[in-house]
């Protein structure tokens, strides 16, 4: 019984390892920097195409897995050859993307060290189990591709430049879009407004007479909204303060901490009104109140926001070009990387059939 026993676990151990050395069966060799050659495996290509393979609740073909394999291909042959160009993206950049792109996600402005608490409080879950089940990476993999994407993408538009700068749209194309459109283009209720935010910190009753003596100096005329502006970029000055435009929202009074009666009182107040200290979990704040303006339909040539001068036309013209361009970046970069993959720069390991059956793996 023992033998068996033996005989069997043996069995199993060459399984294991045959299954290893197919992971890590070499299928190309990625070679644009001589001194830096990679290798792409079975196992690069399957950790691309599972979480593919989960999103769309079904196995890829074994053609798209090979396309899977050709992505990871260029994208290697793009990195060598934006080093080789002398392109670099510090660790600081990649972290203000990625925290950016959460706020963006998370609807809320945060900082990197807040966001683990901001994700188990929303989501329900720790940062890096959200983004495994958004993109099967953790934080650290995540900011890795990041870093990959935006070395890329600055490859593209340094060997590009010129041809990215004169897309833009046509008046036609502007105008077509306000008017499939131009229900979008509204104001609605706003107010002009003067925020001030003292920080809790550790002494709560120290910050809140802080508050109180910054309300009272303001509502008494001793000092003015620049004043105040100014004394709070002094380094420990211990508040915030600035203009702040108001829309007479649901959702801006969720980000506010107030109740929509409350936000909708606070537009009935006349100009130059001063709020009563509110607190929050974090701080206490005022407001004072500034000009009103009412909702309405936006033509093609009313400014977006009040006292600006950008044009809904401007606006239009800016977003479309955006949109313009990053599709032609992204046309630029595939014309780049169909250049570079050339057997020169890339050595195929495996091909036809032998390919065929290495990527015909069952999950």
């Amino acid at each position: 019984m023992k033998k068996l026993a033996l005989v069997c676990f043996m069995m199993l151990s060459a399984f294991g390892a045959a299954f290893a050395q197919s992971d890590l069966q070499p299928l190309a060799i990625v070679k644009l920097n001589k001194n830096k050659s990679e290798t792409v495996t079975v196992k690069q290509v399957k950790s691309r195409v599972l979480p593919y393979e989960k999103q769309l609740g079904r196995k890829l073909t074994v053609d798209e897995r090979k396309q899977v394999l050709n992505t990871i291909i260029e994208e290697k042959l793009m990195l060598q050859a934006a080093v080789q160009d002398g392109i670099s993206i510090p660790d600081s950049a990649v972290d203000q993307y990625f925290v950016q792109g959460m706020s963006q996600q998370l609807g809320v402005n945060v900082s990197e060290k807040e966001l683990d608490d901001i994700v188990k409080q929303t989501q329900g879950m720790s940062l890096d189990e959200l983004l495994q089940k958004q993109v099967g990476m953790n934080k650290v993999d995540y900011k890795a591709t990041l870093k990959n994407q935006l070395m890329i993408q600055q490859y593209v538009v340094k060997a590009k430049q010129a041809e990215i700068q004169a897309v833009a749209p046509t008046d036609e194309e502007i105008r077509a879009f306000y008017d499939s459109n131009k229900a979008s283009f509204v104001w609605n209720d706003m107010m002009k407004s003067f925020l001030v935010i003292v920080q809790k910190g550790d002494n709560i009753d120290a910050a809140r007479q802080k508050a109180n003596d910054l309300r009272n100096q303001l509502k008494d005329g001793k000092i003015t909204n620049d004043q105040l502006v100014a004394k709070s970029k002094e380094e420990n000055s211990g508040f915030q303060a600035g203009d702040l435009l108001l829309q007479k929202t649901e959702a801006i009074a969720a980000r506010l901490g107030y109740a929509f009666a409350d936000l909708r009182d606070l537009f009935g107040q006349k100009e130059g009104f001063i709020t009563d200290i509110k607190e929050t979990a974090q701080d206490f704040r005022f407001f004072k109140i500034g000009k009103k303006y009412d909702a309405k339909m936006l033509a093609i040539g009313d400014v977006v926001q009040p006292d600006t001068t950008i044009t809904v036309y401007d606006y239009i013209r800016g977003n479309l070009g955006q949109q313009k361009q990053m599709q032609y970046v992204q046309m630029a970069a595939q014309q780049l990387a169909n250049s570079l993959n050339t057997p020169e720069n890339v050595d195929m390991k495996k091909k036809d059939a032998a390919l065929d059956k290495l990527l015909s793996w069952e999950n």
